[in-house]
């Protein structure tokens, strides 16, 4: 079973929908981030992506990651409700919702202009080199996960 494909403009614009269904008082199915949180959650993704902004995993712990972590985060297999984060991941201080919903939405865009064949090959910041559809897994299943969790 393919994931939907976020490097088309259908998709992108289904998920930005979704978000766009969020405010700032929207309460979570489960877990334990306020949207703002999970918003800016999700954001890092991106920055990995995009920006140099948080420290690359030394070989060893990069060489693990994608032996170990790699698969469950690009297969099609969605992620389990309650499910641990890397630490990295995890967003203790307030965030400003408007602020972290407009980042992601703008990350969501520059995704989908980008397309799938600038991803086909590219290094990501802790699994080396990935294909385009493992880039696609990725990040759709991140957000789907997050944006069911809010119940949108």
């Amino acid at each position: 079973m393919a994931l939907p494909n976020v490097f088309t403009k259908e998709v992108s614009v289904d998920i930005i929908d979704r978000i766009g269904h969020l405010k700032a008082d929207t309460q979570l199915k489960w877990g334990k981030m306020s949207v703002a949180q999970m918003l800016a959650h999700c954001n890092i993704t991106y920055e990995m992506t995009y920006e140099d902004i948080h420290p690359k995993p030394n070989a060893l712990i990069k060489f693990i990651l994608k032996m170990i972590v790699k698969n469950s985060v690009t297969s099609e297999v969605p992620y389990k409700q309650n499910l641990s984060t890397a630490s990295q991941f995890i967003i203790k201080e307030t965030k400003n919702f408007e602020f972290e919903k407009k980042r992601l939405i703008d990350f969501i865009i520059i995704t989908q202009q980008l397309g799938e064949n600038h991803f086909d090959g590219k290094e990501s910041h802790s699994f080396g080199v990935m294909n385009k559809t493992e880039w696609n897994n990725m990040f759709y299943k991140h957000l789907n996960h997050h944006l069911n969790q809010f119940g949108v």
